[in-house]
């Protein structure tokens, strides 16, 4: 296979994962605001955050070419 269907399918698998990752994010923040946690309510919202952090990392970094 050549190098540019390579980089098109890493690029894609790339953009797939972090759209999955927002979500689970998300809904992760969502139940954590919508709950009472007690102590692990912080946790679980710094989690969520970096979740959402690294999927729109994902999003936006571009392969080397």
């Amino acid at each position: 296979m050549s190098e540019e269907g390579d980089t098109f399918w890493a690029s894609l698998a790339e953009k797939f994962f972090g759209v999955i990752i927002i979500i689970i994010g998300g809904v992760l923040l969502y139940f954590t605001a919508t709950s009472t946690l007690g102590a692990f309510g912080l946790f679980f919202g710094v989690v969520s955050v970096l979740l959402i952090a690294i999927g729109v990392f994902l999003l936006v970094v571009r392969p080397t070419e």
